[in-house]
């Protein structure tokens, strides 16, 4: 079998997959926020943490609880990365050191999903921690993008009403019903294919064929790993994040791994469905997602495997930072599927991709991570490009907009536009200050076209809590650290705030029944509007910077 057809037969059992666990994972989420019970063990977490679980918030109110919880969780990572010394578990000898502007960006990537790592997690982070406070937040953050794409979808499914369901909620149901169980599932299919899992520092060592002592670092990897693709996470136990064979050992797990981080993102707009009353709706959404998934992992595919790029007659190029054990194929699968969700591991580094692969993975995180995006963020992004949709179409008609029944007045498409504005605005933004300044300029390994594309992808990543690097630039300065925090944090709660003044501003209207003049959104048409709008706006907004790199080094 060659490896272009191997890498036809993975995507399509992946495809495959994805498909089989759509309905009933869609089905089970649907149950899980739409149940009015709340589990004896739900109602001690209610008590603990004095949450009202039977009283419904307002846009504001939800929002407020948002902001709360993820200031306390910055907080609270922040100081517990700065004492880890004086707790168990802990590595006698840390590789990097952690400085306060190291915690503070480690604590504000994990919080926004984001993940970025400025630092080797085996050799920096100790056990305690990654557990306790890393993997804590893999789980909550991820529940916390899931409950505002649920209240999105309750501002279209509700009318006449402020209450948009209650955060807390939200919150410990998507974590406590629907990610424990998945991780506990994964976590244990990780450790039968060779994930390792226990609590070893740096006390185990091995004699080498030549003689010499190598040291072989442990600890809790899979239930890490499990977590850390099913939320849509992407922070690496190891440096070398999915390519290290401790946390992605063979083939086999590398595919479960990517339907993992995948899984839950995929089968979210089956609960938006159900929720709103067509499942129709919810088919339109996920083939938006699926068309832009298919045709970047195969544009991605194509340019790796083709060896297009800056050395374009080398034999092998494209294997220049890829595993020998996943092979060209299956890397690029891995990459095109880590930078259409907000997952950002990697299993090969796209630093050495190919110029137009490299772009690739650049594009699909500017695309707003929407196909099918992060853990509950890609539904929200979605569907506010559906909104963005239908009101290009209403223009074109002369009609007022609708969708699903509500009206897409100047309030709501303000919304949606501010959304799509806050995005570029960091990333462009962010990315010229960085190389007009001689400090950060520095940072990066490379000049030219390259080494833009080094800070463009930080900051594209940053700003979209995708976490992936392209693994040129030295983030662990004073201003990375900072700037980069600042972007996570930017990047992710000025977007849900919008999102749920959004909802807040649908669920307030009634319901327009249907006429002759309103656009169906469930079929063909409509799917490919979205995408068209989809792609303009992406091509609008950031094809002078791609020009400025990928592009330019691609053709030089």
């Amino acid at each position: 079998m060659t490896t272009t057809t191997a890498g036809i037969v993975f995507l399509a059992a992946l495809v495959l997959a994805l498909a089989l666990a759509h309905v009933p994972l869609g089905d089970y989420m649907y149950r899980v926020y739409s149940g009015e019970r709340h589990s004896r063990a739900e109602r001690l977490i209610y008590r603990a943490i004095g949450a009202h679980p039977d009283v419904e918030q307002t846009w504001p109110v939800y929002a407020r609880s948002v902001l709360a919880f993820s200031a306390v969780g910055v907080l609270g990572l922040f100081f517990f990365q700065l004492v880890q010394g004086a707790l168990p578990l802990h590595l006698t000898d840390p590789g990097t050191e952690m400085t306060p502007a190291l915690a503070w960006n480690t604590a504000a990537s994990f919080v926004t999903n984001t993940n970025w790592q400025n630092y080797s997690g085996e050799s920096t982070q100790g056990h305690l921690v990654q557990m306790a406070g890393l993997a804590v937040q893999n789980f909550v953050s991820a529940a916390v993008g899931m409950a505002v794409a649920v209240a999105l979808v309750r501002g279209f499914a509700r009318h006449r009403t402020g209450e948009l369901g209650n955060f807390w909620v939200d919150l410990v149901r998507g974590t406590v019903r629907v990610l424990l169980p998945l991780a506990f599932v994964v976590a244990v299919v990780l450790v039968a294919g060779g994930v390792i899992q226990n609590f070893h520092l740096h006390d185990q060592v091995a004699q080498t064929l030549g003689g010499g002592v190598q040291t072989i670092t442990g600890g809790p990897v899979a239930s890490q790993e499990a977590i850390k693709e099913l939320g849509t996470n992407g922070g690496g136990f190891y440096n070398a994040n999915a390519a290290h064979p401790f946390e992605n050992p063979t083939t086999w797990t590398n595919f479960v791994e990517i339907f993992a981080l995948m899984l839950i993102a995929f089968s979210l707009p089956r609960t938006f469905g159900r929720m709103v009353g067509s499942t129709k709706q919810g088919y339109a959404i996920v083939a938006v997602m699926g068309t832009i998934a298919l045709v970047s992992v195969s544009l991605l595919s194509v340019f790796q495997l083709q060896h297009h790029g800056t050395v374009p007659t080398a034999v092998g190029a494209s294997m220049e930072g890829v595993e020998t054990r996943f092979g060209v194929a299956d890397s690029a699968v891995f990459a095109g599927a880590t930078t259409l969700t907000s997952t950002g591991a990697v299993n090969s580094f796209h630093d050495s991709y190919t110029s137009l692969g490299g772009l690739v993975t650049m594009v699909n995180m500017q695309l707003g991570e929407v196909a099918p995006g992060g853990v509950g963020s890609g539904l929200y992004g979605m569907l506010i490009l559906a909104v963005v949709t239908v009101f290009v179409a209403g223009l074109m008609v002369g009609r007022t907009p609708e969708y699903l029944g509500k009206k897409i007045t100047p309030r709501e498409i303000k919304l949606a536009a501010t959304y799509f504005l806050v995005s570029p605005l960091i990333v462009l933004v962010g990315t010229s200050v960085s190389t007009a300044l001689p400090g950060p300029r520095d940072s990066m390994l490379n000049s030219g076209p390259h080494g833009l594309s080094e800070v463009l992808y930080a900051f594209t990543s940053a700003a979209n809590n995708n976490g992936s690097a392209f693994a040129g630039l030295s983030g662990n300065t004073t201003w990375f650290n900072t700037a980069l925090g600042l972007a996570m944090l930017l990047g992710r709660f000025v977007p849900i705030i919008v999102v749920l003044a959004l909802a807040g501003s649908l669920a307030a209207q009634g319901h327009t029944p249907a006429s002759v003049g309103t656009l169906p959104t469930h079929r063909p048409q409509f799917v490919g509007l979205v995408v068209g709008v989809t792609v303009i706006l992406v091509a609008l907004t950031f094809l002078p910077a791609l020009a400025l790199g990928p592009l330019a080094e691609g053709i030089h």
